[in-house]
């Protein structure tokens, strides 16, 4: 009898532990696999801020009013025997005038895991992003499939930026920036678009001006949501193009004029590139390196012009020239033939 009493004495408590230890296992609905409650909550948290990492990306690179300054990256671009084409880019906001603050609010969209170690590593403000069962690992040639592709997912990523409501400047990492854009672009919020030009015909406002969208900046609303849908919505029927012969197809289409858009086009003479060169180095903001096609000739003729900037900045007192001593940009044309 007192055996039987001392078990009850020894059971109850042995129950009433194994209820306690019941209520502390949850399952993971997805793996179903037993978690502790910290670990519960530790992997709801995790699932939480994978789902809205971007949103975080964007608040910590953006200004007060919300913009943001943003350039897509791979391997290829991060990565170079001597001097990769981030590391120029990157350069031209040291070496630019009023333009190191900027990259405060530069976020670097990395397209593989190589390209955004390298971004943290610089401790720069980095976003990961994932393309189902495409790699854009590598240097993708210019007009390759490859690289159309990823022309089309950058579309689909800064489509989904605008429809959280930020204004971006949108740039290539093959464009220097030696001086601060901003003041020479338009503040006006009626202007939606303002985009670079491999030509420049004088009027800022023709649309016979042909575009570049290694450089642009757009402004957040109903309007411009809507031409980036439209937009990546072409994108199975326009096969063979990318994503600005598109664009340019709409701007001379009705698209932009049903949807009301005010789109103005950059002087190449403060937004400068290689299909048509600044000529006074007093004025140029941007120097973009287009009508080239690999990233290695690219490095060398932006080498050039950065080291010509240098020069003109050790000299601005007693400069009497005004103009860019190197626009051969002779690797740039020499790569077309390979």
């Amino acid at each position: 009898m007192n055996g039987l009493i001392k078990n009850q004495y020894f059971i109850a408590p042995f129950l009433l532990f194994l209820t306690l230890l019941c209520g502390f296992i949850i399952y993971d609905p997805v793996t179903f696999k037993a978690l502790s409650p910290f670990q519960y909550h530790s992997t709801r948290n995790a699932r939480a801020s994978q789902k809205d990492e971007l949103g975080l990306a964007l608040a910590e690179a953006s200004t007060e009013n919300k913009t943001v300054i943003i350039a897509v990256v791979n391997k290829a671009y991060v990565e170079g025997d001597d001097r990769s084409m981030l590391d120029l880019f990157l350069d031209s906001f040291w070496h630019g005038e009023n333009t190191r603050g900027l990259v405060d609010n530069l976020l670097l969209v990395n397209a593989d895991q190589a390209s955004y170690e390298r971004c943290r590593f610089l401790r720069l403000h980095c976003y990961r992003l994932e393309t189902d069962g495409v790699k854009f690992d590598k240097e993708e040639v210019y007009m390759s499939d490859e690289f159309i592709r990823m022309m089309w997912s950058r579309t689909l990523f800064l489509g989904q930026v605008l429809k959280r409501g930020y204004d971006f400047i949108f740039t290539d990492t093959d464009v220097l920036w030696l001086r601060n854009p901003f003041p020479r672009l338009s503040l006006n919020k009626n202007v939606d678009l303002q985009i670079s030009t491999d030509s420049f015909n004088g009027d800022q406002w023709s649309k016979n001006n042909p575009i570049n969208t290694g450089f642009y900046m757009i402004r957040s609303n109903k309007n411009t949501v809507r031409l980036f849908d439209l937009w990546y919505a072409r994108k199975d029927k326009s096969a063979g193009q990318k994503e600005q012969d598109v664009l340019n197809g709409m701007l001379h289409g009705d698209v932009f004029t049903k949807l009301g858009l005010r789109v103005g086009f950059l002087d190449t003479l403060h937004f400068s590139g290689f299909c048509q060169d600044s000529k006074d180095i007093r004025a140029v903001t941007t120097v973009h390196a287009n009508c080239c096609r690999t990233i290695r000739a690219k490095i060398t003729d932006l080498s050039a012009v950065i080291d010509d900037w240098k020069r003109f900045k050790r000299s601005a007192i007693n400069e009497t020239s005004s103009t860019f001593r190197n626009l051969k940009h002779e690797a740039c044309a020499h790569s077309w033939g390979k």
